[in-house]
């Protein structure tokens, strides 16, 4: 985990912001976590290990985290914003169940080529994409047709 906290470190730094011991303690609960999680889980999480850090802390590191290419807001759902660790992951998309929410990340060699195809005709350098597909998960179709039986 050291590399993403020097990583967050030297972004802060590059930016003459202060370092400060609550947004490393934000650093370190990302990517302690391997899940789909909004700014309240983070700080929920963050006061269930006895940390002292207010709410407007985690709010305010996330999108600095964001910018440091650290993590990535995934998703909205209600207006509630949900995020991922993506330092040092494969970027991936997202199948998403509008039933029961389960979430599926899956890679697409196809897209990959359409973002080099992309790059190449209109001379973009791709830094990532996000794509979200949304559908009912298997088990929520099994439960859809024993309702309609």
């Amino acid at each position: 985990m050291g590399s993403e906290v020097e990583i967050f470190r030297s972004f802060i730094q590059g930016r003459n912001m202060r370092y400060t011991p609550e947004r490393e303690a934000v650093v370190r609960e990302v990517f302690a976590r391997h899940d789909h999680f909004t700014a309240d889980d983070l700080y929920l999480g963050l006061r269930q290990k006895n940390q002292r850090i207010s709410r407007s802390s985690v709010y305010r590191t996330l999108p600095l985290m964001i910018a440091a290419g650290l993590v990535d807001e995934v998703f909205q759902e209600d207006g509630v914003s949900y995020y991922e660790h993506t330092y040092g992951h494969e970027d991936h998309c997202h199948l998403r169940c509008l039933v029961c929410g389960r979430i599926e990340e899956f890679t697409e060699p196809a897209m990959q080529e359409m973002e080099k195809r992309l790059a190449r005709r209109l001379g973009y350098r791709v830094t990532g994409h996000r794509l979200e597909v949304s559908g009912v998960c298997p088990r929520c179709q099994k439960t859809e047709d024993q309702g309609q039986q």
